[in-house]
């Protein structure tokens, strides 16, 4: 058929490929609700804890450095059409496979920490909303039971996943627009719970316990954690129709669409509530409601949050699991992982493994923890990406392709490097975990070089 491929495993037995399902307006969603999920509707308070009122100023300061990255990414995709992805085009510009490899594995590992966040997310301070405070010390059982269902979601099939991501974009889209609407409403037409008093002059204030540029860039390594969408929008290429043509224009489409929801949003959340009360919450825009529409059913919007970080965790658990069965089919992990249910059609071993991670991480981490540490993860990748344009300057194709201003790299390279070292403001915490997580791929790399030795391998297929 048309839209199913066929792919060789390891060891020349054929597995049957990965169905291509998604055109240019389920890409479109797939972006806009992977941005918007975990980060608007949770993170939000922890990064106002960061830098106090001015709340706006990291997600600006994020979305202008992955603007940069962005037109990298373009330049990268019209020159090599065909396939897309990180591992390849550091593989193309450096060509050390154990690199290639290691970034791979950094991808896969951010949308598994993004997950585990949304997990934490989950059975927070939403479901509180919900059930009442009787539900906290059962939180954690909430959590594995998310990973759990979304491991059989994944499972199902992309072509499920990725139409239920529709679904789930439609409702988190409908949050956001009943925090904007009422937010606005509550701050020019006075109409507000009578326990809150609007107050715009906390938009210009900062931490005072650091200085306003530390606070700034500890609340942007954090804030960062929203762009871990644009990374995996490009490694579902095998399943989307036409990628040269299709990724650019939901890329940029949907970071236009995201960076304008987060500015208005953090604009509205810093106004009406309290920095101190959003710190202390892993539920910010259901204090956001509360203050503009008290007469508003609270269960009502937090099962809508619980709808939208669903979404971000169901798209970077398909994302991680496609890696994993990429690196498997090309040799560079143990080749089981790289198994398709034959009914199904999915890399099922995979979306085990990932999934086992997951929990271990949710069983161990805060969601604060786990959201930096994705941030740290693809900052780290977003470097490395923008210096492989540089060097693969070099290397001509025949064919006309968007090219970016030289200082646009460098400059995305430069900054993307800042926010992902200590200078920042990051604990020592997370590249501890960073390196735990990036220290399981070495194990199974060193396993398959024991057993197989030196293995030659395609990177586009790592992106699969």
């Amino acid at each position: 058929m048309a839209n199913e491929t066929t792919v060789n495993a390891p060891g020349g037995a054929h597995e049957p490929g990965l169905k291509k399902v998604m055109g240019p307006k389920l890409l479109l969603f797939f972006v806009v609700g992977d941005i918007l999920g975990t980060t608007i509707y949770s993170l939000t308070g922890k990064v106002a804890g960061k830098v106090g009122g001015a709340l706006w100023v990291p997600f600006l300061v994020a979305f202008v450095v992955a603007f940069l990255t962005a037109f990298s990414y373009l330049e990268l995709v019209g020159k090599y059409p065909r396939a897309g992805g990180a591992p390849l085009y550091v593989h193309k510009a450096f060509g050390i496979h154990f690199v290639t490899f290691l970034i791979a594995f950094a991808v896969m590992c951010s949308g598994i920490t993004s997950a585990s966040s949304a997990a934490q997310a989950f059975s927070g301070d939403y479901l509180t909303g919900i059930f009442g405070d009787g539900v906290e010390p059962y939180s954690w059982m909430v959590a594995l039971g998310f990973l759990l269902l979304l491991a059989a979601i994944n499972f199902r099939g992309v072509g499920e996943s990725v139409k239920m991501n529709v679904v789930l974009t439609c409702v988190e889209l409908t949050g956001l627009a009943i925090v904007i609407v009422f937010g606005l409403i509550a701050i020019f037409g006075g109409s507000h719970s009578a326990d809150i008093a609007p107050d715009p002059s906390r938009l210009t204030q900062f931490d005072t316990d650091t200085s306003p540029l530390l606070a700034i860039t500890s609340a942007t390594a954090l804030a960062f954690f929203a762009m871990v969408g644009f990374e995996d929008s490009v490694n579902m290429a095998e399943e989307t129709k036409d990628p040269s043509k299709n990724f650019p224009r939901a890329l940029l489409l949907g970071m236009v669409i995201t960076a304008t929801i987060y500015l208005v949003i953090a604009v509205i959340t810093s106004t009406l509530v309290p920095t101190a009360e959003l710190a202390e919450s892993d539920g910010p825009l259901l204090l956001v409601v509360k203050a503009a529409a008290p007469w508003f059913p609270p269960i009502l919007f937090s099962l809508i949050a619980l709808f939208a970080v669903t979404n971000t965790a169901l798209i970077n658990m398909l994302m991680a699991s496609r890696l994993v069965y990429g690196m498997a089919n090309e040799g560079v992990v143990p080749s089981v992982f790289g198994k398709v249910h034959k009914g199904r059609r999915t890399p099922w071993v995979s979306i085990l493994f990932t999934s086992i991670i997951a929990v271990i991480l949710v069983s161990s981490l805060e969601i604060s923890d786990l959201g930096s540490t994705t941030s740290l993860l693809l900052l780290v990748v977003f470097a490395v990406v923008n210096i492989a344009v540089l060097v693969l300057r070099k290397d001509e194709v025949e064919h006309d392709h968007f090219k970016a201003p030289t200082w646009v790299p460098v400059l995305g390279a430069l900054t993307c490097a800042f926010f992902a070292s200590p200078l920042s403001g990051r604990p020592a915490t997370e590249y501890i975990i960073a390196g735990i997580l990036l220290g399981i791929g070495v194990i199974f790399w060193l396993i398959n070089y024991f057993v197989k030795g030196k293995t030659d391998f395609q990177a586009e297929s790592l992106s699969k």
